[in-house]
């Protein structure tokens, strides 16, 4: 299995706690040692970093902890490798271009062979990762049923829950997608979120003797919604997300939510 780490915020806020403690998973207190992945949205476009090392001691990963990043979204991934070789091109988040967005995807868990029966009609894989795979497969049925973008997003979003249902038959799908301005989740087994509004606290993460005082970082109007597999802070109230339901946030808050 892999581990999932996405954030939504109402400002440009970077996310250098959080990964410093995802991190530490990546070979150190977790067994996900076959590479990691990140990407920040900076309007339309993606800045993203991958590395098939594990993070818990790649230089790369220590750069992304140290620079402060700002984005309103972000997606990352350590990977344990169950399909496909350890080496770049499998290395997660995904990303593949939609009505003129960089659309990315990370994805948690493992799927039937029978994945690769499904029909791709626009998008290839570039590495053989089931997860890949699936992303083609999902991003080409968006672009299929919404040849533009719809005037309703609520149709977008019950069309991925629809297609993310179906590949939660195959076996474990815990997902992270985003087109940089909404940030969809869908769960089958572990997804965890938190969001940090006024009045901010302090917050201690599990992995890594690390603590920070939001109160000092942050203004009044600041909504930082951090999704995780497992939770990254130990005296925070995370809010695990029930099998089956999708989630998606845009600026730290729930648009739509469908369990």
């Amino acid at each position: 299995m892999c581990e999932l780490l996405g954030m939504s915020a109402n400002v440009p806020t970077d996310i250098c706690f959080s990964f410093a403690g995802l991190m530490q998973r990546g070979g150190g207190t977790g067994p996900h040692r076959d590479g990691w992945g990140i990407g920040f949205y900076e309007g339309k476009a993606l800045r993203a970093f991958h590395d098939p090392e594990p993070s818990v001691n790649s230089p790369i990963a220590e750069l992304v902890c140290q620079y402060p990043i700002k984005s309103c979204t972000v997606i990352s991934h350590i990977r344990q490798a169950n399909v496909g070789q350890v080496n770049l091109e499998n290395t997660h988040p995904f990303s593949r271009e939609l009505w003129g967005f960089t659309w990315t995807f990370a994805h948690n868990g493992q799927l039937d062979k029978s994945l690769f029966e499904k029909e791709l009609h626009f998008y290839q894989p570039v590495g053989t990762t089931d997860s890949e795979y699936a992303f083609c497969w999902l991003l080409g049925q968006i672009r299929k049923a919404f040849p533009q973008p719809p005037a309703n997003n609520r149709e977008l979003f019950e069309l991925i829950r629809y297609c993310s249902d179906q590949l939660r038959a195959l076996g474990v799908f815990n997902m992270l997608l985003s087109n940089s301005e909404f940030l969809y989740c869908y769960c089958t087994t572990k997804l965890n979120y938190l969001t940090r509004r006024a009045p901010f606290g302090e917050a201690q993460l599990r992995d890594f003797d690390l603590s920070i005082d939001f109160r000092g970082e942050t203004n009044p109007n600041d909504v930082v919604t951090v999704i995780a597999t497992e939770p990254l802070t130990d005296n925070e109230p995370w809010l695990q997300i029930e099998s089956g339901e999708a989630i998606v946030f845009a600026q730290g808050e729930v648009c739509y939510q469908q369990r």
